[in-house]
């Protein structure tokens, strides 16, 4: 593992497929253009609609976002995360999917979304994602890799489930993904404190790409695309605009936090 840049990309996706790929290259181009090789786009990011629309299109959807991903990856020769996209499933339901593809195309981790968000919030909005996504059943595995360190994989809901992320850490990791199409009512009170308690209980490097703002009818998205250390401190915060969180990955503080706070080497129940 080396010293790099990462950056998590915010959006305001819409229902709109071909707005949305437009929308998410440019801030690709952009985060490579100050010098990121590991970027991370977050969940909906080429879909965010009606659940009926995002099933009937589900097909078309995956087929353009996987490749709409892998050009990106040659075209500018980075490491990139898809976090989080519709892939037909049985059940006349799909697969909320997140994917890393390499500089040459290649994929090479996938994670299927475990933790669906079926939730009544205090403010009226209902989410029942289970209406229409096929819950994942196998941990997201950890990609190891020389120049930017073992990646693993989760998105958005996953990360108010701890064991998750020490399965990860546990398989090695030091960078976390958590794409994420964040609620505003929750995030205001939850979406930096679960990333950074996450970060700091698994000593590892967390990356969370972000939706923000207004998407369709009342779905609105808490922004905030992070970036946090070991220590739990914030490197980058995308605030609630479209744009970016750049920051260093530094294999020495990652070193150096897990000398100081050697946690992972003390636990007890596995």
């Amino acid at each position: 593992m080396k010293s790099y840049l990462a950056a998590a990309v915010q959006m305001t996706s819409q229902p709109n497929l071909e707005a949305n790929l437009a929308q998410a290259e440019e801030l690709i181009e952009l985060a490579v253009r100050r010098g990121a090789v590991l970027i991370g786009l977050p969940e909906n990011f080429s879909f965010l609609g009606d659940d009926r629309e995002k099933v009937a299109q589900a097909a078309t959807i995956a087929e353009r976002t996987e490749a709409f991903l892998k050009r990106m990856a040659q075209r500018f020769q980075i490491t990139l995360v898809g976090g989080g996209y519709p892939v037909p499933a049985t059940e006349g339901k799909v697969y909320n999917t997140a994917v890393l593809i390499g500089p040459t195309g290649e994929e090479l981790s996938r994670y299927q979304k475990v933790h669906l968000f079926d939730v009544d919030l205090p403010d009226g909005n209902i989410y029942h994602e289970s209406g229409t996504v096929l819950a994942g059943r196998q941990l997201p595995s950890v990609y190891p890799s020389k120049e930017l360190g073992n990646i693993g994989l989760s998105v958005c809901y996953d990360v108010r489930f701890p064991e998750l992320y020490r399965a990860l850490s546990q398989a090695g990791a030091t960078v976390l993904f958590v794409p994420a199409a964040f609620t505003a009512f929750t995030g205001k009170d939850h979406w930096q404190v679960l990333l950074q308690a996450r970060a700091i209980e698994n000593t590892c490097y967390v990356i969370a790409p972000a939706q923000t703002g207004i998407h369709y009818a009342r779905r609105q998205t808490h922004g905030h695309a992070l970036i946090v250390d070991p220590w739990g401190t914030i490197l980058a915060d995308a605030g609630d605009r479209p744009g970016l969180a750049i920051a260093a990955i530094e294999p020495s503080r990652l070193e150096q936090v897990r000398q100081q706070m050697p946690c992972l080497q003390h636990r007890v129940f596995f």
